[in-house]
């Protein structure tokens, strides 16, 4: 009777564990559903919205301007952050917000990327606190799952700040 539970529970916590390492590596290499919460990506991504980012495109270094990432915040390493790419290494972004008279810009640095939230005056991001090392970013969002209404791809970013230079076409 005892060898008999024994064997069970034993089987039982095998199996477990078994099934935890395929969970914990199918979340750490494949992807992660995320709640966001916040206002920095309406109308895009609202508060609540559970999406799906896949880790596939960072490791094979694949992430393009327009992209919407999931990155560690740079202020906060237990917190992650959801944004846009605006800028990949040597591009040159603008770093005013919308309502500045004048606009000034700098260049994204090797090894960087510059991220913006969709709603520019609820957010904060590389205008403030500059550009974040690629290492950062932890996946790229391909899919909205909830609300079941809005359920699909992502859109194009409203506030068409992206710039496209001649290398992004080729």
């Amino acid at each position: 009777m005892f060898r008999s539970v024994l064997g069970k529970t034993l089987g039982f916590v095998g199996y477990t564990v078994q099934y935890g390492c395929i969970a914990h590596c199918a979340f750490e290499y494949i992807g992660e559903f995320v709640v966001c919460s916040g206002p920095s990506m309406e109308p895009t991504i609202v508060n609540h919205d559970i999406v799906f980012s896949e880790r596939m495109s960072r490791q094979l270094f694949k992430i393009q301007k327009g992209d919407i990432v999931i990155a560690k915040s740079p202020f906060d390493p237990h917190m992650n952050i959801c944004k846009r790419v605006i800028g990949l290494e040597g591009d040159k972004v603008c770093t005013s917000s919308p309502s500045d008279l004048f606009k000034a810009h700098t260049y994204v640095p090797k090894g960087h990327v510059w991220l913006e939230g969709d709603n520019l005056r609820n957010s904060t991001d590389s205008r403030s606190y500059g550009p974040i090392p690629y290492a950062l970013i932890r996946g790229r969002v391909c899919l909205k799952l909830w609300p079941p209404n809005s359920f699909g791809t992502l859109s194009e970013s409203p506030t068409r700040r992206i710039i496209k230079t001649q290398s992004d076409t080729d």
